[in-house]
């Protein structure tokens, strides 16, 4: 929390406490190796590596953000009524499910990009619409253990209407699943966020972005590794981190574990 917490300041405040001007271009300076005025060097174009990487933070982090909340809404409402209703809307709202779940999800994502075009907007849709079946799968699941419990019974019996039930009774036993699976996308979100910008179909090109700092430095990777090596390092921490966090928010809401240790 503490290293997410860093990046997440970092990429607020990063006009603020920016060395440098992250667009600044110094060719006589070009990857100039890290020093007390430049403390991650310089890239292909003499930018400071530090400022980019600040602002970087603000791409990667909100979008990974973004196409979780999106995908997770969406995919939290799909399976509510999917898992609720049953019969013919089940059906249908799952054979799309399949559908999508049957293209490979970052080669689906990076041709809706290239269709669209390089741009923020255009990345989070294209992760959104990769995204979304992976929790309207398990919200589903969740939904099939849930409709047949003895208080949503109760509820129906009284006139309560589906909506009501849906929103008071279903949806807060089935959240636990979804907020785990919702820390572990972000993780999975930047990748692939970087990876789209690493093929140029992220954001636009000279925006400060991890995924497009990569690409430039693999042109000087023996020359001048510190240019891959920082973005790089920026990736692995904020992934590994947000997948530690993932891992332990699953311990803290299985109920089972919880159970286990008020038992003991």
């Amino acid at each position: 929390m503490a290293v997410i917490l860093l990046f997440v300041l970092g990429g607020i405040f990063a006009p603020w406490i920016s060395p440098h001007d992250p667009y600044e271009i110094s060719l006589q300076d070009q990857l100039a190796s890290p020093s007390l005025s430049h403390p991650l060097g310089r890239d292909l174009n003499g930018s400071d590596i530090l400022s980019r990487l600040l602002h970087g933070a603000r791409i990667s982090l909100s979008v990974g953000l973004l196409v979780v909340i999106f995908s997770g809404t969406i995919g939290t409402c799909v399976g509510l009524m999917s898992g609720y209703y049953g019969g013919w809307t089940d059906s249908v709202l799952m054979r799309i499910v399949d559908i999508l779940l049957a293209f490979p999800g970052l080669l689906l994502a990076i041709a809706l990009v290239a269709v669209l075009g390089p741009r923020t907007t255009n990345v989070i849709l294209a992760l959104t619409v990769m995204g979304w079946v992976s929790f309207a799968r398990l919200v589903r699941g969740q939904v099939l253990s849930v409709k047949e419990r003895e208080y949503v019974l109760a509820a129906r019996s009284l006139g309560q209407s589906d909506a009501g039930i849906m929103r008071h009774h279903i949806l807060p036993n089935v959240l636990s699943p979804v907020i785990v699976q919702a820390t572990f996308s972000v993780a999975g979100v930047i990748v692939a966020e970087a990876s789209l910008s690493f093929l140029g179909l992220g954001a636009p090109p000279g925006t400060p972005s991890w995924g497009s700092m990569l690409s430039d430095g693999k042109q000087v990777l023996m020359e001048a590794p510190h240019v891959s090596f920082f973005p790089g390092l920026a990736i692995m921490l904020v992934v590994l981190s947000i997948n530690l966090l993932g891992d332990e928010l699953r311990d803290l809401l299985d109920p089972r574990d919880v159970q286990k240790k008020h038992l003991i």
